[in-house]
């Protein structure tokens, strides 16, 4: 399939999560999604009232991420953070499972886990962060499966933090459990724009970047 640049630029969450990420970054970010039209930009939670000022008078989404990197946090820990989130002006979060508990077979907690995120962003789009580089393709399921379950919009493969990142069959995979209805994000070592193109062709409908130009720039 072939896409412009601003078709690609719509299924792109322009990232920056990295711990020393500083303002100047951040405004270097929502700089760049405006000018390529990408769908959000994706940082962490402190950086929120910025972005949203910066972003004010476009239709670039503001995404974050909770329980991130690790999931291990409590289950009440993750709702308090997605509720201050969306309280700063959060369009979208993106939530880490707990990977232990799944590989536990405690499927009720991660299920309830969750569900708690998605209620206390209320109404707000949740994305599923997986971390499927850990996971058997069974887990890969199971989780999907939770996910769905649990009322979120979007599965999501990594956090980009783990021992590895998206993968073409984990997409896909993700895509067939979860049917047409809901989101699929690929996001972890997306670099090029074959990478991108074999995401989209497995079966994701949004993907997680920071080398969105890179990419952008491989399109004429």
């Amino acid at each position: 399939m072939q896409y412009t640049k601003q078709e690609l630029a719509k299924t792109m969450d322009h990232t920056l999560l990295r711990a020393d990420a500083t303002k100047k970054e951040v405004e270097k970010l929502c700089q760049e999604a405006l000018e390529w039209g990408t769908f959000s930009v994706c940082i962490n939670p402190c950086n929120i009232p910025l972005a949203k000022e910066l972003l004010a008078e476009s239709q670039v989404a503001v995404c974050t991420v909770v329980g991130f990197p690790l999931g291990q946090m409590t289950t009440e820990a993750k709702a308090f953070e997605t509720a201050e989130a969306v309280f700063a002006g959060a369009d979208e979060v993106d939530m880490v499972i707990n990977v232990g508990r799944l590989k536990d077979g405690d499927f009720d907690y991660v299920r309830d886990d969750i569900q708690s995120v998605v209620q206390s962003a209320n109404g707000k789009l949740t994305k599923v962060i997986l971390e499927t580089c850990l996971l058997t393709p069974e887990e890969i399921r199971t989780a999907s499966k939770l996910a769905q379950e649990a009322g979120a919009d979007f599965v999501k493969t990594s956090t980009g933090f783990s021992k590895g990142g998206a993968t073409v069959e984990a997409v896909r995979m993700m895509r067939e459990v979860v049917g047409p209805k809901m989101g699929v994000k690929a996001s972890g070592g997306i670099r090029t724009l074959a990478d991108a193109k074999a995401m989209l062709e497995a079966g994701a409908t949004r993907l997680g970047v920071s080398a969105s130009g890179a990419i952008l720039s491989e399109l004429k």
